[in-house]
């Protein structure tokens, strides 16, 4: 997680940001931070959450641009 640790939300891949947010979710179930850090690292999950989301959905809309151009020029 060291290495995730230096690079900005926006700038990890969609794999990168995964992987982090599972380390969050994994640290924040071990109940063994204090509520400071709980909460500073909920944060920095919902941004991951986010940032994810993002990636799905413009790799979504690249699908289905080539989806389209492959079913006009097929007619």
């Amino acid at each position: 997680m060291k290495d995730l640790l230096n690079k900005k939300i926006e700038d990890l891949t969609y794999e990168e940001a995964f992987k982090r947010l599972q380390e969050i979710i994994q640290l924040l179930e071990g109940g063994e931070i204090s509520l400071d850090d709980s909460i500073k690292y909920y944060e920095q999950g919902m941004f991951l959450k986010n940032h994810c989301e993002k990636k799905l959905k413009n790799a979504e809309m690249k699908i289905n641009t080539v989806l389209k151009k492959s079913n006009d020029s097929e007619t």
